[in-house]
């Protein structure tokens, strides 16, 4: 007795194939319903503000009374009469800088660890993972604590071994590495995961055939590993450059700008303008020279990608 298996049969394609029936306006209706409450809520509360904001940044504009319309001046009085937008820049370059190497230097350190076949593995993969995922209030204050000058765990282990015990957040010299610290520790797990999902990708074939050759571990880790780790590194240099050059709710929480505005970020001054003085056109104005930079920089490194970035795997 013989079986016959039935296969499936290509769909008909080319000018004797059967046209597809267009879809009602019953169906387009059904359609544009489910969809539109998404689209009206990113019209409404997304693309609508942003454009408003455009507008808001021509005028002098305090949220409650009329909006007097200035031209440009706001922009004009940013970049020629206001100091503190330098030095907000300055240390919003800085802490994104430090942040962004630091946390994929030691992400790709973890993530290397975490590719090894060792019992537990799973459980340090979610203890480097969590504090990415930690409510940053949670974590302002309990970094607050550890770096409290007289009773703080940090002084107290320094002084334990004969180290100065420094004021971390009321020194207007440490207060903005104490800052970066918390925010490589926090944002160290993202780094992480996507790095350990890149050398999880890597074909096995290519490290034994560099072992065949001779390779080092270090030469593997050069020749082979980190060019094939090179999409992973430009899509986080992307994505920590945008979001450590926006970072407020650290900021907010353990230093409010201070001490001495030697913590003062470029958002966390727009805040102080349009909340803490009322200044809402000077704020909208510093928010769309901030999506100018945040553009600007980005562009520059989609260009430069093809100069170190290898798709090959």
């Amino acid at each position: 007795m013989t079986s016959t298996v039935m296969r499936p049969q290509p769909l008909a394609s080319g000018p004797g194939a059967p046209r597809r029936r267009p879809r009602s306006k019953r169906q387009n209706l059904a359609g544009w319903l489910f969809a539109g409450p998404v689209i009206g809520g990113v019209l409404f509360f997304q693309i609508a503000p942003v454009i408003a904001s455009l507008g808001v940044s021509l005028t002098n504009w305090t949220g409650l009374r009329a909006p007097k319309f200035l031209g440009l001046e706001n922009y004009t009085r940013l970049f020629t009469d206001d100091p503190d937008f330098y030095s907000s820049l300055w240390h919003t370059a800085v802490f994104t800088v430090a942040v962004v190497v630091a946390s994929i230097g030691i992400g790709l350190a973890l993530a290397m660890l975490c590719n090894q076949k060792v019992v537990g593995v799973g459980l340090f993969r979610t203890l480097y993972y969590s504090p990415a995922i930690t409510n940053v209030v949670a974590i302002g204050f309990v970094w607050f604590w550890l770096y409290e000058p007289n009773n703080g765990l940090i002084n107290a282990l320094l002084r334990s071994v004969g180290l100065p015990a420094p004021g971390w957040l009321s020194d207007s010299n440490t207060a903005l590495v104490a800052v970066i610290i918390v925010a490589v520790w926090q944002g160290v797990g993202y780094p992480m995961v996507i790095l350990l999902a890149g050398l999880q990708s890597i074909n096995a074939s290519l490290l034994e055939a560099a072992i065949v050759d001779g390779a080092s571990p270090w030469r593997r880790f050069w020749s082979v590993t980190l060019p094939l780790l090179t999409p992973n590194l430009f899509f986080l240099s992307i994505m920590q450059f945008i979001s450590s050059f926006q970072v407020f709710g650290i900021i907010y929480v353990m230093t409010s700008g201070g001490p001495n505005n030697a913590t003062q970020v470029f958002i966390y001054k727009i805040y102080s303008a349009a909340f803490g003085e009322g200044r809402l056109g000077y704020a909208s104005a510093m928010g769309w020279v901030l999506f100018a930079i945040i553009a600007v920089i980005t562009f520059i490194q989609w260009k430069g990608e093809k100069r170190w970035v290898h798709y090959d795997n």
